[in-house]
């Protein structure tokens, strides 16, 4: 019988033992947005602040929330409105830090011909739907009084809609970095008419995980926090050096990196609490309202601030 007992107790303290010693599973995908959790990772800013991490890269997002879905990863690196759709699917998902926001990294460019959104009514426009440059062509068209019904919507990636701007087979593309720089320096008469910038938040990245895991893990989150308010601080002070890591985890060549670069600017703890005064929720407000507007079988509600924001852990980092 003591056997068994002593059996049992070393089962459960292995069973414990493993439990606290397995990594936080970090999902995220090759945007420059999250490089400083590969810069915390390489300089060791995860294990100073004393949680173990383990970073896996995903090409798509669906696979990224059904790993999330199915506890495979514990928190994932997200974009705003990927939430809200998250949301409408009934997905536990929420945001405990702002990462980055894209100003001019994410655009519509245009050849000569035309110079102002309004001039877009009735040409070829070239995005891919449900996307992030779906909902700055949709904000973009809302902002001139007009909608998708004014365009003529060409289906295709944000890599290909640069290509088929180049190649005169759309009059417009809507895409991101580096496709925006590679677009513009194949002609100097491309121009950006608009840009994510109009709208700080519209296009934007958060840490998340389902809410259960959030409140169960408190240390482990403000040491993320922690870990990557370090890392922006170190990007800051050693532009090449952060640069350099960030470059190679995503797989762009410097020359290419650089200009990307200047278009994405990263949150650390003080620019989150300010950040997170109203502007920001206000925004998400917005942000559902226009998915709701132009997918308005997928979403069909809009969630309110707090439906996706726990914000706890950061308060408590903040103030400290």
């Amino acid at each position: 019988m003591l056997k068994k007992l002593g059996l049992a107790v070393a089962l459960l303290a292995a069973s414990i033992t493993t439990a606290v010693a397995e990594p936080v599973k970090i999902g995220l995908q090759p945007w420059l947005g999250y490089g400083p959790l590969w810069v915390a990772e390489q300089k060791g800013f995860f294990a100073k602040h004393g949680v173990e991490v383990q970073l896996t890269t995903f090409n798509w997002d669906q696979d990224m929330t059904a790993a999330l879905a199915s506890g495979n990863l514990h928190v994932i690196a997200a974009a705003t409105n990927g939430l809200i759709t998250n949301f409408n699917q009934g997905v536990d998902q929420k945001g405990f830090l702002v990462m980055d926001l894209s100003f001019e990294a994410d655009a519509i460019v245009t050849g000569t011909a035309i110079t102002t959104v309004p001039e877009l009514k009735g040409k070829k426009v070239a995005f891919e739907a449900g996307t992030t440059s779906a909902l700055l062509i949709n904000y973009a068209l809302k902002e001139n009084g007009m909608s998708l019904a004014d365009i003529e919507h060409v289906p295709m990636g944000a890599s290909e809609a640069g290509l088929a701007l180049i190649a005169g087979r759309v009059d417009a593309a809507v895409t991101y970095e580096p496709y925006v720089s590679t677009a513009l320096a194949q002609d100097a008469s491309y121009k950006v008419i608009f840009t994510s910038a109009k709208k700080p938040g519209l296009i934007s990245d958060m840490l998340t995980a389902n809410s259960t895991w959030i409140k169960a893990n408190s240390k482990d989150v403000q040491g993320m926090i922690r870990a990557w308010d370090e890392a922006i601080n170190f990007i800051r002070a050693n532009p090449k050096e952060g640069g350099e890591i960030i470059a190679k985890a995503v797989g762009s060549p410097m020359e290419e990196f650089e200009p990307a670069f200047k278009g994405v600017r990263f949150y650390n703890v003080a620019e989150n609490m300010e950040f997170l005064k109203g502007d920001f929720q206000a925004t998400i407000q917005e942000i559902g309202e226009i998915m709701k507007t132009t997918n308005p079988k997928e979403i069909t509600k809009i969630p309110t601030a707090d439906d996706l924001l726990m914000l706890d852990d950061l308060n408590a980092v903040a103030a400290k």
